[in-house]
C-alpha cells in the first residue's frame, strides 16, 4: 500500500504543478479547439515517461496499470477547455488569447489530474488494478463527455467507478463539499417556433397573432414549475430569448422563443420535455396557430452514487479532518457533462473550496475568477488517498 507520507506533494512538485497551471491559464482554448493544450499535456507525459492515448481530436487518457495484482478499474475526469470570456484578473500570467479565459477552473482541474498521474505512475508497483485518467475536451460545449464514451473511454477494460472534482468559490479554501444524490441539474434547450397568420393591426380578426400566442405560452411555462412539479424538488423552466414582429402596426405571423429546462432527477427531466412540447402546441392550436418545438437534450444531471461518495467523504475526513468536510445542502442548478459518466458508472463529483477570508471571491464564469494555487496539492492528495485507502480495495464490496 502507498503510505500517506509518500503521496504528499513536496515543494518541488508543487512548484512544478503551479508552473503547469500558469501555462494552461495563459494559453486557454475553447471547446474542441484544445490542440495546444492537448500537445502540452502530451509533452509533459512524454517528459515523465508516461504512455498515453489520444482520444478524439483533443482528448487524452492515461492508463496507470498497477503491478500489485488484480483490482478495480477507477477513472478520474478533468475538463481542459476554456470559455469565451475576456479576462480581467490582471494576473501576470493572464490569458494571451483575446476573448478566451479559464474562468471555470479547468486549468486547475487539469493540473490536479496531471499531479495524480505523476504521483501514481511513480508508484504503480504498489497499485492494484488500473487508474484511467481522462483529460476531457469540450465540457463547456454539448455532448463532449458522451462523445468520449461513444469512443470507448469507459471500456477496454470496463471502468468500474468514476471520480471528478470542481473548484468552488462558494466554500472556504480547502474545504471538501460532498452531496449524496444529485449534485448538478440536467440542462436541456428548447426552441419554440410559433406560427400565426400575418395581417394589419386594424383588422386583427383576419389574422392570427403569433405574439399573443407566444405571450400565453410564456405565462404558462412557469406552471410546469409551480403546479406540475413537487414543491420540494428544484426545477427551472426559463425563456431567455424572443424574436418576433416586424412593425408596430403589423400582426406578427412568426415568433421564436428560446429557453432552457433544468431538473435534478431523470424522471422530471423526461417529463419536462413532454410538457414543454405539449403545452406549446396545445396553446398555439387553441388560438388557431401552430407551434413547432425543437428540444435538444444536452447534459443529464450529475448524480452521485452513495457508496462512492461515502468513500470520498471518509477519505477526506481522514486526510484533512472532519471540520474540513461539509455536506452540501442542495444541488446546483448549473450543469456539468460529467452526468454522462455518472449515468453509466457509479460515480462521485465533489467540490473543492477556493474562497479565502477577507479576499475578493468571484464566481465561476466571471472575468475576474481566480484561485489560490495552494489548492492544487489538496486535490492531488485527496484523489490519490481515496483511491488507495478505499476504492482500490472496496469496489467489489462497496467500501
Amino acid at each position: 500500500m502507498i503510505s500517506e507520507k509518500e503521496i504528499l506533494v513536496n515543494e518541488e512538485l508543487k512548484n512544478r504543478l503551479i508552473e503547469i497551471r500558469r501555462y494552461l491559464h495563459q494559453h486557454p482554448e475553447l471547446s474542441f479547439q484544445e490542440f495546444r493544450t492537448r500537445d502540452y499535456i502530451a509533452s509533459l507525459l512524454d517528459e515523465w515517461g508516461i504512455p498515453f492515448t489520444i482520444i478524439g481530436e483533443t482528448g487524452i487518457f492515461v492508463d496507470i496499470i498497477g503491478e500489485n495484482g488484480e483490482g478495480p478499474h477507477i477513472g478520474i475526469r478533468a475538463d481542459i477547455d476554456a470559455l469565451p470570456i475576456q479576462e480581467k484578473t490582471g494576473l501576470p500570467f493572464s490569458s494571451s488569447n483575446t476573448g478566451i479565459m479559464h474562468a471555470c477552473g479547468h486549468d486547475g482541474h487539469t493540473t490536479i489530474l496531471l499531479g495524480v498521474v505523476y504521483q501514481l505512475y511513480q508508484r504503480k508497483n504498489l497499485l492494484s488494478g488500473r487508474v484511467r485518467c481522462i483529460f476531457q475536451p469540450g465540457e463547456e460545449a454539448d455532448g463532449a463527455a458522451q462523445q468520449l464514451i461513444n469512443l470507448g473511454v469507459l471500456e477496454n477494460p470496463r471502468v468500474d467507478v468514476m471520480l471528478a472534482l470542481h473548484l468552488w468559490p462558494h466554500l472556504p479554501h480547502g474545504t471538501v463539499g460532498v452531496i449524496y444524490g444529485a449534485v448538478t441539474a440536467s440542462c436541456d434547450d428548447f426552441v419554440i417556433t410559433v406560427e400565426g397568420k400575418g395581417g394589419h393591426s386594424a383588422r386583427p380578426h383576419q389574422a392570427i397573432d403569433a405574439i399573443t400566442i407566444s405571450s400565453q405560452i410564456l405565462q404558462a411555462l412557469p406552471t410546469l414549475v409551480t403546479k406540475s412539479s413537487r414543491p420540494v424538488e428544484p426545477v427551472v423552466v426559463h425563456v431567455g430569448k424572443i424574436h418576433g414582429g416586424t412593425a408596430n402596426n403589423v400582426v406578427a405571423d412568426n415568433v421564436v422563443l428560446e429557453g432552457t429546462t433544468r431538473a435534478v432527477t431523470l424522471e422530471t427531466r423526461k417529463r419536462l420535455k413532454i410538457q414543454v412540447m405539449e403545452l406549446s402546441k396545445n396553446i398555439a392550436k387553441s388560438f388557431g396557430g401552430k407551434a413547432a418545438v425543437h428540444y435538444k437534450e444536452s447534459h443529464p444531471p450529475v448524480i452521485n452514487t452513495q457508496w462512492v461518495t461515502h468513500a470520498l467523504e471518509e477519505s477526506a475526513k481522514e486526510l484533512f479532518g472532519s471540520e474540513q468536510v461539509v455536506q452540501l445542502k442542495e444541488p446546483s442548478m448549473g450543469a456539468d457533462d460529467f452526468g454522462s459518466f455518472s449515468e453509466k458508472v457509479p460515480s462521485t463529483y465533489f467540490r473543492l473550496g477556493t474562497a479565502i477570508e477577507d479576499k475578493p471571491s468571484y464566481d465561476l464564469h466571471h472575468p475576474q475568477f481566480d484561485f489560490d494555487e495552494e489548492i492544487i496539492p489538496i486535490g492531488v492528495e485527496l484523489f490519490i488517498y481515496t483511491i488507495k485507502s478505499r476504492l482500490q480495495k472496496g469496489v467489489e464490496n462497496k467500501c
